[in-house]
């Protein structure tokens, strides 16, 4: 333990700060793209919702267009059979 000089505990210490400080940089990317990725996900997020409602109020049109042909068919069937047409 006599050759730990303080020169070599500077020397560590130096190279420590240096490792740490790139840690941080790193880090800071890191948050970044996470904050991208983020974003990316509440635009999916609303993209899915636009969706839904599309297919919400397509569903509602077919829903009456099913009942307008469900009343025809009903009408035509009441009628009966005409030789003429």
């Amino acid at each position: 333990m006599t050759g730990v000089t303080n020169d070599l505990m500077y020397g560590l210490l130096k190279r420590m700060q240096h490792d740490m400080s790139g840690l941080r940089l790193d880090l800071s990317e890191v948050k970044k793209e996470l904050n991208v990725i983020r974003g990316h996900m509440v635009g999916i997020q609303a993209d899915i919702h636009n969706i839904y409602g599309i297919l919400g109020r397509h569903d509602e049109r077919l829903d009456r267009i099913e009942w307008r042909l469900e009343l025809r068919e009903l009408a035509q069937a009441q009628k009966g059979f005409d030789p003429k047409s």
